[in-house]
């Protein structure tokens, strides 16, 4: 039952897992980095909120935060807290509750610190790192005497998602893919997103032009079979997920945005 993590599902956390090689054979462009910051996509502030249901049931409620810019190391840093947990009949059998933290370098944009605790029907999570992108390494503070190697500057799952969002892709085609290496669970992954079009989402209150993204999965490790995730993101400069769809091996979860707050540009809605 991990795959109802509130949190990871909408990270898309479970996706990052997949043959590099096989993906960079398939790719017509790889190589999008992010937009100057002026032009970010998020700001302090900024706080979305989603709803997540499991088949035809709410299962659970999720909200992202980006709630200040404070300092690490001397550094700027964009705090971000993302939030999740079960609800009604589901909180009955499957009680679950999430907390990311990430301190994300508002220059650079790579994670200086992570928190990541997780509550799923009594499995626990607890991961509290610390980033030296300098030296290319990652200390877990429950593994103190543990220092892991990376082979490059790395984001964690929670900074990843924001990371996505920073992505310049001016000019971005279809099967075009975004790679982002991620440090997750002590191991590192490539995070893929192929891009699929521009569709319309249409949501209860109001629908929004989204560009359509596909994580690239392991195939069997959580869902049925490769590409059977669907992420829309908001086709403007706020690049928000609008709605994520997923096909499990029993069922699908569904997360739709249904609130958002104090955005970095102006997002066009219809009603």
């Amino acid at each position: 039952m991990k795959q109802l993590s509130v949190i990871a599902v909408l990270l898309a956390s479970h996706c990052v897992a997949y043959s590099f090689q096989a993906s960079q054979m398939a790719a017509k462009r790889t190589d999008f980095k992010p937009v100057s910051n002026a032009d970010l996509p998020f700001k302090a502030g900024e706080k979305l909120q989603y709803n997540i249901q499991y088949g035809f049931v709410k299962a659970g409620e999720a909200e992202l935060q980006v709630k200040s810019i404070t300092e690490r190391n001397k550094k700027p840093v964009f705090h971000m807290v993302g939030t999740g947990r079960t609800t009604g009949m589901t909180d009955w059998f499957f009680h679950t509750e999430d907390r990311y933290e990430t301190y994300m370098d508002t220059s650079e944009l790579h994670p200086l610190e992570f928190i990541r605790d997780v509550d799923e029907g009594g499995y626990t999570i607890n991961r509290h790192i610390y980033f030296n992108q300098d030296d290319l390494t990652a200390t877990d503070t429950y593994k103190r005497d543990t220092v892991f190697q990376l082979d490059q500057q790395m984001q964690d799952i929670f900074s990843a998602f924001y990371y996505a969002r920073s992505m310049d892709v001016k000019g971005i085609a279809i099967g075009d893919e975004i790679h982002i290496p991620v440090f997750l669970d002590h191991e590192t992954f490539p995070f893929i997103l192929r891009y699929g079009g521009v569709e319309r989402v249409e949501l209860d209150d109001f629908s929004v032009n989204c560009m359509k993204f596909t994580p690239v999965v392991q195939e069997g490790r959580v869902f049925k079979e490769e590409e059977s995730m669907t992420i829309w993101v908001s086709n403007d400069k706020n690049r928000i997920p609008i709605k994520l769809k997923s096909e499990l091996a029993v069922g699908s979860i569904t997360v739709e945005l249904t609130k958002y707050a104090n955005l970095a540009h102006p997002m066009r809605i219809y009603r």
